[in-house]
């Protein structure tokens, strides 16, 4: 039996759970929640650090892959997408970040009407419930609970007063007034437990009877009667199904899986649609395209003379951190991707940063890879905030279960790597500072050998990794734009009926994790699609 619905989501992701909380709040809206992973049950989804072991779970993650490129060693780099409920904000780090201002005046610069920071901000405050309450930035009454690190560890504070010493503004808070400086991060956490937004959002009102929510739901294309959406077509468990919606279909299935989608259902480049075997139904060139994402890399150092999470992550430490956890909620599991968050300028000429830094009390066995070391050490991540270089995703096949091609074209404009070159040479003078000196032993990685500007861009190309903020791959844009995806409105462009809200329409990056922006995104959408519905009515 098909079933109807006012609303149907795809993906009950960091967009979608907000969607389906937002629109099932009137009771005369019914609306269907299409996941294509399952319940968010497990232990490690909710403990903070438990992000390490869900990157190459695939019950939890799809594991996509980009496709080798010599700008960045010819490795396949992994893209972590969530596949459960919460989506990518159940296994990502949990870090808070919103970007800056300049980032949403440049949509809105670009022709995007109410997008600039000033008509996005209250949708930032609405969502969310800040730790230091209510202020000219931050909303103390919303569902999203935004904390301090669980732990002070006495390395934060030593790499803190290093980065004073250094010149750089310390203590500030990224989410206000001005993102520059280095400062304890904010995340998406409550009580030391991971606060997604199937938690935040979902969980709440998850009984109301106009919200279904379907589980294991694989959405293989939308239906379109002429230039109308009218419903979907999904698997649960193998078994096909298809659901109608009145008024919309709002794809929220993320940067890598709502272009799949719309390219699958016939919307696209006809020439990518052709040699995928799929019938045109309108022609999008821009669907799949303008793809971006942070690119970042490791500087670590072994340390000596004070106790980092390396050592507590094993023998019988490891057994009682996990008690700790277990019976209060503190100690290692507790801590989210970083304990301190720096944002900084590689030129003077700069009007805003253009890198970010992540840093945590804590090494790894291998610059890619998320096994702590035995010995003591300290990581600082740099990562470029507006890169240049532009990449695809794109269909290989008309099966809905292949993964995508994924291009991202990492490290292909000069700048970005000039750019990384000068943030690592940043990261070396914090460490030479006299308040780290006592502590640093030696860099491990790129390591002492690794000087000359060739050789550091070498180390990054060779060893660096997506940082998981894939954008822009169906774009928000003026009628002039041709690479458009979706209006202003995330109407997808010539087809009636069907929405993006996620990632995917970012026109740029913005300047920082993108989980807090989507949020944002989505509870701006859900105010436009009530008023469309109304105006329509």
């Amino acid at each position: 039996m098909v079933q109807t619905f006012d609303y149907i989501i795809v993906g009950a992701g960091s967009a979608g759970c907000v969607l389906a909380n937002r629109l099932s709040a009137d009771p005369k809206t019914s609306v269907l929640l299409l996941e294509a992973g399952g319940a968010d049950k497990n232990f490690w989804i909710h403990a903070p650090s438990g992000f390490a072991k869900l990157m190459n779970d695939p019950k939890f993650n799809w594991l996509f892959e980009t496709e080798a490129h010599p700008a960045t060693g010819n490795r396949k780099i992994p893209i972590p997408r969530g596949k459960v409920l919460g989506g990518s904000s159940s296994i990502n780090g949990l870090l808070y970040v919103r970007g800056q201002a300049r980032d949403y005046d440049g949509w809105s610069q670009l022709g995007n009407r109410g997008w600039s920071f000033q008509d996005i901000l209250p949708y930032f405050k609405r969502s969310e419930n800040y730790f230091g309450g209510e202020d000219d930035f931050h909303g103390a009454e919303g569902p999203l609970t935004v904390s301090e690190p669980a732990e002070d560890h006495p390395l934060d504070r030593i790499f803190l007063e290093a980065c004073d010493q250094a010149g750089h503004t310390v203590g500030h808070d990224y989410n206000g007034a001005s993102q520059e400086g280095f400062t304890k991060s904010q995340s998406t956490t409550y009580g030391n437990k991971r606060r997604s937004t199937a938690v935040a959002f979902l969980d709440p009102v998850r009984n109301r009877p106009n919200l279904k929510i379907q589980t294991n739901a694989l959405t293989e294309k939308v239906i379109s009667e002429g230039s109308r959406a009218v419903g979907v077509k999904y698997q649960v468990n193998a078994e096909p199904m298809e659901a109608r919606a009145r008024v919309e279909v709002i794809l929220s299935a993320g940067a890598v899986q709502s272009p799949q989608l719309l390219e699958l259902s016939g919307i696209g480049d006809p020439t990518i649609l052709k040699d995928a075997g799929i019938e045109v139904l309108h022609a999008l060139p821009g669907v799949g395209a303008n793809y971006q994402d942070h690119f970042a890399c490791r500087v670590n150092w072994r340390v000596k003379n004070i106790r980092t999470f390396n050592e507590r992550a094993h023998g019988v430490r490891k057994l009682w951190e996990g008690f700790r956890y277990l019976t209060a909620r503190q100690g290692l599991l507790a801590n989210t991707a970083a304990n301190v968050m720096g944002f900084a300028k590689t030129r003077p000429e700069l009007e805003t940063p253009d890198v970010q830094f992540f840093m945590t009390p804590a090494s790894f066995k291998n610059a890619g890879d998320r096994v702590l070391d035995a010995e003591p050490g300290m990581t600082v991540g740099p990562c470029q905030l507006r890169p240049e270089s532009r990449g695809t995703i794109h269909i290989k096949s008309a099966d809905p279960h292949s993964s995508p091609a994924i291009r991202p074209n990492f490290l292909t404009v000069k700048n970005d790597g000039d750019t990384f070159v000068a943030a690592i040479g940043m990261i070396r003078k914090i460490a030479e500072q006299p308040a780290l000196q006592p502590y640093l032993s030696f860099e491990m990685n790129p390591g002492p050998d690794c000087r000359t500007d060739d050789e550091v861009l070498d180390y990054v190309r060779t060893t660096g990794q997506t940082v998981y903020h894939p954008v822009g791959t169906a774009k928000m844009g003026p009628d002039g734009d041709q690479m458009a995806v979706v209006d202003d409105r995330l109407r997808v462009k010539g087809i009636t009926g069907l929405r993006v809200v996620d990632a995917s329409i970012m026109p740029q990056l913005v300047s920082g994790n993108t989980n807090a922006p989507v949020i944002m995104i989505a509870e701006k959408a859900a105010d436009m699609i009530a008023e469309d519905a109304k105006a329509n009515a």
